[in-house]
């Protein structure tokens, strides 16, 4: 049943009596999410779009039994929010919030993961597994339940690859968006091993851009353990030299990190690489 996100996943939404999280909160519940409750301090007690609202994630857990949470916490609260789920236990961490100080997201990384916990983002559009449920901003109305597992840096280029998977008819196992920024809670080889485990999902849709290493320690992964076919598409390739674009993660270091370095990477592992996202589906639809 896909990744991550659950038919027993019980969804905490932290900040979501602010105006975007209200937004997003009814979104994900008109999506059919299991969205168990809101966290904002200080309105602990009150109700919201239906939902009970408690002052911390720690009463949540306590008291309907939230397992999952997303924040739509402004950045200077990001680190902290993230924080006080992981100590609460709660087992998924979606972090929406962009903008976040480097340190205070290494902060929460470590923390997080001494915590054995799993942290998506942040700067990130979240978690949809079609038929069950989405955590995060992603637009509910173009998914559909399939084979297709999909990981993807930028929430605007999974939108459309996603879109124009459904349209082809290669519906979604689930699809997540790890993030763009320097740091972030899972990387592409993160979630490629809970692909590469997943029943559903038969063939991977990795989409990166220039900037980082991130692409290239998926590819020498895939070289090494995939045991599913994958599919790869790089963004940024014809930007101009010397031009600073994409994410705060789309940093250049040395040979690593550039579109012709990535590229290389993806042939060396005999991985299909499209030269536009018009072409995914047709590269899907053979690896399948």
């Amino acid at each position: 049943m896909g990744i991550l996100l659950g038919p027993d996943s019980r969804l905490v939404v932290q900040g979501g009596t602010g105006r975007e999280g209200s937004f997003q909160t009814q979104t994900m519940l008109e999506y059919g999410t299991r969205v168990v409750g809101i966290v904002t301090p200080g309105r602990g007690g009150q109700q919201h779009l239906e939902l009970p609202v408690f002052d911390t994630v720690a009463e949540a857990v306590r008291e309907v039994g939230a397992n999952a949470s997303v924040g739509f916490i402004p950045a200077p609260g990001a680190a902290d929010g993230i924080m006080e789920a992981a100590a609460a236990g709660i087992e998924l961490i979606v972090c929406i919030s962009d903008r976040m100080p480097v340190l205070d997201t290494l902060r929460a990384y470590y923390f997080v993961k001494n915590k054995g916990a799993r942290l998506i983002g942040p700067n990130c559009p979240g978690v949809t597994t079609p038929g069950v449920g989405k955590a995060g901003i992603m637009p509910g109305n173009i998914f559909q339940k399939g084979p297709v597992g999909l990981i993807s840096r930028s929430g605007t280029l999974t939108y459309e690859v996603v879109n124009l998977l459904t349209k082809a008819g290669l519906g979604q196992s689930t699809c997540v968006g790890i993030g763009g920024d320097p740091i972030v809670g899972s990387s592409f080889r993160d979630i490629l091993g809970l692909f590469n485990d997943d029943d559903q999902t038969e063939v991977i849709v990795l989409l990166g851009e220039v900037g980082g290493a991130a692409e290239e320690e998926a590819a020498e992964w895939i070289a090494a353990h995939a045991k599913k076919p994958a599919v790869s598409f790089i963004s940024g390739r014809t930007a101009p030299p010397g031009k600073r674009m994409g994410h705060a993660g789309a940093i250049i270091s040395g040979n690593r990190g550039t579109a012709e370095a990535k590229v290389a990477a993806f042939q060396a592992a005999g991985v299909p690489l499209a030269d536009t996202i018009e072409q995914i589906p047709a590269l899907v639809k053979a690896a399948l």
